[in-house]
């Protein structure tokens, strides 16, 4: 970017006051800079060489830490008072010391506010000490002690000149038992702006407002008619909740006139914990939440804080666009989850905020963007682009920042925010001084940005997706600081996007290989895309089979939009995770439809019926499946007409049911006979469950066999009775004709076998009585055995 953009004086003359004002600048700060040696407070022999020293090894002696700056933007009266505290990290206590105030110059440029922040602590003393009388004095400061300090300065005291930025700084001045005389051993710079008239053109400013979070909901569901959500943990509750991230960025926002970014997965979950919810702990284990009042409370304030402002929602769930540019579109029906999460985005703020929502807008991560992004960005209906300047850079000669709004073709608009105002919270701020420190910065860096030409422009702060608290009140702080200030007014997204470019922007997107490399590290990688494609095509052929899909294609519809979140980012462990979850969860929904195990069936006869179970512990009954019996020989044993036989299936909710197939067999043995469901149009169900069948058929030469060997025992024995019967004779009959008869039978009738009967067969506990109506009218016994 030129930096021609960061001096003001390049741009239109400024007006006769702004004249004025430097030339009374130089000549009040002329007998100042005449007097600087002895403000300083060192001997006249040890005006140069103490200040070489200090340099190199005594400004980081003691820690000035400056904790409050008011007012932030001060006018021609009043007075300045910075308060903080001082810490001698030294091994020597500080004597004869005093903390005072020190004004710089003013900064020439954007660049150079940039360039001082980089140093603003160490070095030597900038600029000149104000009076000594506003100066706090410690006449001992012990090594490792803190002392605080509060220093009240009249404006009029600076001798502050034309408008712009200038340099202040609070320096401690002191000595040593090894360094004897005075010097500096600490300071702290920062910025003040000043423009106490106002300016003659004034920036149109508009500042997003995300309401987002991580992902919370997992996509599993309680059992019953209202299918009772499940959270992943309680930390919602937390943000929500008094002090919390959420519940500070939503009382934060309604004081202040932002543009509302909100996610719609955040306004679903918090909707979800309105009524009966479920939280999972670390082991797996469900209790049931109780936050619903502070839900209910949250979503209200919400409610009323939007009413009759405009609403951007992001895609839901905010799906990685980068992420899905570069890895996702590489793998089949990844770009078909941004519309469908675009469309359930209106819907979720319709009914949750009941106000018509924005969809025209994308916002990629860190606004970054390359052709790619953009084309996929574009694709799911918006046409405006949140973009960031880091990103798409000013190529041109441009002697200042243009306007937000620049076509980049296409049909479509980049909405640049400004990089330097959007990242200036996104360090540490939960200390006081990190946030003074900030807001100066931030505020400076505005004003620069204005005095840069007197022609109006709009300018975007998009700050990061998910501030801390901490980074949310000092957002706040200084947005509201910017507001209150003289050379700027707010102005809503859709004016800002709706302004005329500067005809000398860049509106060239950057090539990929721009892309930053540190981004694409954090992106989602391919196989997270063909993971969640394996989630959609099984919920694909499992929704099929219900009698009401909404049940499961919503919930599960929501939670793959849920895998290509952009607050995975540099999370791969735990979104890996949570896509596992996912998967998981469904196929355990999956397996509720399934086959019974079976043990060895064993057929008498050519023809039997062999009864297959399917079991439905869904909450919902199932119906369109087909379950297919398939021989491994159709020549051996033949099912139906043919090697397979197909047979529809209907079985509510919580029940089973046996369907019966009719079976010819050819020849005995074992054959491995395969039950498998199928859906209506043909893709497998679930699992293929393999069994034997052992066919045992009573041949005619087994019955030969058999009767032969009765015809030998009836001979055997009628045999026995002519022989007995002529013994008896003999005796000369000492037997009675009728005895004799009668011990015959008798005889008979001890040596005869008994006649054989039907093997008893024990029952088959794999294959239970179905207690739904079966498919086929034939009877069957309750065990595997089937008889002719």
């Amino acid at each position: 970017m030129a930096e021609a953009a960061d001096f003001p004086g390049m741009t239109t003359p400024s007006p006769a006051r702004r004249l004025l004002r430097r030339t009374g600048a130089a000549l009040a700060a002329a007998p100042l800079l005449a007097a600087l040696p002895l403000l300083t407070g060192a001997p006249a022999a040890h005006a140069t060489a103490p200040t070489a020293a200090a340099v190199a090894t005594g400004t980081k002696t003691v820690d000035v830490s400056v904790t409050s700056l008011s007012p932030t933007t001060p006018d021609d009266s009043g007075t300045v008072t910075v308060k903080g505290h001082v810490t001698n990290n030294g091994k020597q206590a500080v004597t004869g010391a005093h903390v005072g105030l020190r004004v710089g110059t003013s900064y020439g440029g954007r660049s150079a506010i940039d360039e001082a922040a980089k140093g603003a602590t160490g070095g030597a003393p900038d600029g000149t000490e104000v009076a000594a009388k506003y100066a706090q004095k410690f006449s001992r400061l012990a090594p490792g002690v803190s002392h605080d300090f509060t220093l009240a300065v009249p404006v009029k005291e600076l001798h502050l000149g034309a408008d712009g930025v200038y340099q202040i700084s609070v320096a401690l001045m002191g000595q040593t038992a090894a360094q004897p005389y005075q010097q500096t051993l600490g300071i702290q710079r920062t910025f003040l702006p000043w423009q106490p008239d106002g300016p003659d053109t004034r920036t149109k400013t508009t500042v997003l407002w995300p309401l987002l979070s991580d992902t919370h909901l997992t996509a599993e569901t309680g059992t019953n008619e209202e299918q009772t959500p499940v959270f992943d943990d309680d930390s919602l509750a937390q943000e929500i909740g008094p002090g919390g991230r959420l519940q500070q960025m939503l009382t934060l926002g309604s004081a202040l006139d932002v543009t509302w970014v909100v996610d719609p997965d955040l306004l679903a979950s918090v909707d979800a914990m309105t009524e009966s919810y479920k939280i999972k702990d670390a082991d797996g284990n469900l209790t049931s939440g109780k936050d619903q009042a502070l839900a209910k409370q949250w979503l209200g304030q919400l409610e009323t804080a939007v009413q009759g402002q405009k609403v951007v929602t992001l895609p839901f769930a905010d799906p990685d666009l980068a992420s899905l540019a570069h890895a996702g579109t590489k793998v089949g029906g990844s770009l078909s989850h941004l519309k469908a999460a675009t469309d359930a985005a209106v819907a979720t703020v319709d009914t949750v905020l009941h106000v018509k929502p924005d969809t025209s807008y994308a916002w990629p991560a860190e606004g970054a963007v390359d052709p790619d992004v953009v084309k996929v960005a574009t694709s799911a209906g918006a046409d405006k682009i949140i973009a960031r300047s880091d990103s798409l850079r000013e190529t041109s000669n441009l002697p200042y920042t243009p306007s937000a709004a620049r076509p980049i073709g296409g049909g479509a608009t980049a909405v640049v925010s400004d990089a330097r105002l959007s990242t200036a919270f996104e360090g540490d701020m939960t200390g006081a001084e990190n946030t003074t420190l900030a807001v100066q910065r931030f505020l400076a860096q505005s004003l620069m940005l204005n005095l840069q030409t007197d022609k109006q422009r709009s300018v975007v702060i998009a700050p990061q997706r998910l501030p801390s608290a901490t980074q949310a009140q000092a957002l706040a702080r200084a947005v509201g600081e910017l507001q209150n200030s003289g050379w700027s007014q707010p102005q809503s997204l859709s004016a800002a996007a709706a302004a005329a470019p500067d005809p000398g922007a860049t509106t060239r997107v950057p090539s990929a290989r721009s892309y930053p490399a540190s981004l694409r590290r954090q992106e989602l990688p391919r196989s997270a895309f063909e993971q969640i494609q394996a989630t959609q095509r099984d919920l694909e052929n499992f929704k099929v089979v219900l009698t009401d899909e909404s049940r499961v294609v919503t919930p599960f519809g929501r939670a793959m939009d849920r895998e290509m979140s952009t607050s995975w980012r540099g999370r791969a462990k735990e979104s890996g995770s949570f896509r596992y979850g996912v998967s998981t969860y469904l196929s355990g929904l999956t397996d509720q439809v399934t086959l019974i195990e079976k043990s060895t069936v064993r057929l008498s006869g050519r023809s039997a019926t062999i009864p297959v179970s399917v079991q439905n512990n869904l909450w919902q009954d199932v119906d369109h499946l087909v379950l297919r019996l398939r021989s491994d020989n159709g020549t051996r044993l033949k099912i139906g007409d043919h090697d397979f036989e197909d047979k529809e299936v209907t079985i509510a909710s919580g029940h089973s049911q046996s369907v019966k197939f009719t079976t010819t067999s050819k020849a005995t043995g074992p054959i491995t006979v395969h039950a498998q469901l199928f859906t209506e149009d043909g893709e497998p169900y679930g699992e293929e469950l393999d069994f034997k069948v052992d066919v045992t058929e009573i041949t005619p030469t087994v019955m030969l066999v058999i009767a032969g060997g009765v015809l030998l025992l009836v001979l055997a024995g009628f045999r026995m009775y002519i022989q007995r019967k002529r013994a008896a004779a003999a005796r000369g009959g000492e037997d009675g004709p009728d005895d004799e008869a009668q011990e015959a039978a008798d005889d008979a009738s001890e040596e005869s076998p008994e006649s054989p009967t039907r093997a008893e067969v024990p029952q088959q506990a794999s294959d239970p009585t179905a207690d739904t109506a079966s498919e086929s009218t034939a009877p069957s016994d309750t065990g595997e055995r089937v008889d002719r």
